[in-house]
């Protein structure tokens, strides 16, 4: 399959963009040569258009992506709607065939798939259309372009390079690190966070750990460690205030993971890093 590469280290340049919904079920895409890029993304029904003497069946949840100089045109009746955006390019773009692998600011799109996550794309194109008619800021909307583009770029490689079962535990892995942000002000146990999340607390920790790269343990030490850095250089509550919040019934133990951590104890990280500047205004 023939895939797009370009760079993306300056935004694309957006053209215009919008939904469209067939007037009728006789309704047939038109004929043009286009002078940029189209992006497709299908919201209902079928869409039967060509490139040149290539056609293409587009259902809904697919996307296309034509080059600038195709020939686009209609080849059979279609009941359908989509969203569409035309962009421009900064540096030309290559021609490739298959993925040429990840490389720097560069993006390298297939002509044709199936979004992982539709639904975020369509909601950034809606933003991206709100912006349009908000605002008319360029350069925002190159940016709102080009953050589309990457979202669609980001789905596909996460789909080609994982599993489901890997799509799986990356998920857990996310909301087990989300839930020990939200929640690490409690002195939690491993085996409390493993019964949360209904699993074996060894299991637990293996699935973790490979995604990690460190125990489940270390990480939510690590975590509380952050939150107190945060707390020693933004604030001026004690330290013995600072381990309460943590979920620490002592100070000292409190002091003994900290210094084990970074080798400072906490005052003397206070110290260091603790002259901060409050601007009001």
């Amino acid at each position: 399959m023939t895939h797009y590469s370009f760079r993306v280290d300056t935004p694309v340049s957006l053209v215009m963009t919008g939904k469209f919904i067939a007037p009728s079920p006789e309704w047939q895409h038109m004929q043009r040569v286009l002078l940029e890029f189209e992006l497709f993304v299908q919201t209902r029904g079928t869409l039967y258009i060509a490139r040149d003497k290539e056609r293409y069946v587009l259902n809904e949840g697919d996307f296309l992506l034509m080059p600038p100089g195709a020939v686009q045109s209609g080849y059979r009746e279609s009941d359908c709607s989509f969203y569409w955006l035309h962009f421009a390019v900064q540096d030309g773009y290559r021609s490739v065939d298959g993925d040429s692998g990840y490389e720097p600011g560069v993006l390298t799109i297939p002509e044709k798939g199936t979004l992982r996550s539709p639904d975020k794309l369509i909601v950034m194109m809606k933003q991206l259309q709100d912006s349009v008619r908000s605002y008319r800021e360029q350069t925002l909307n190159n940016y709102l372009t080009t953050g589309i583009l990457c979202e669609l770029y980001n789905q596909l490689f996460f789909v080609q390079n994982q599993s489901g079962k890997k799509l799986k535990q990356q998920q857990l892995y996310n909301d087990i690190v989300d839930y020990i942000k939200w929640n690490r002000q409690e002195n939690m146990k491993v085996s409390q966070l493993a019964e949360h999340f209904g699993y074996n607390a060894k299991h637990l920790s293996f699935l973790f750990s490979e995604i990690a790269g460190i125990t489940l343990k270390q990480f939510m030490l690590q975590e509380k460690m952050d939150a107190a850095k945060s707390l020693l250089t933004d604030s001026n509550q004690s330290i013995k205030e600072i381990a309460e919040q943590l979920g620490y019934s002592d100070s000292h133990q409190f002091m003994h993971s900290f210094k084990k951590m970074t080798g400072l104890t906490p005052t003397d990280y206070r110290n260091a890093y603790a002259n901060r500047l409050l601007f009001y205004r």
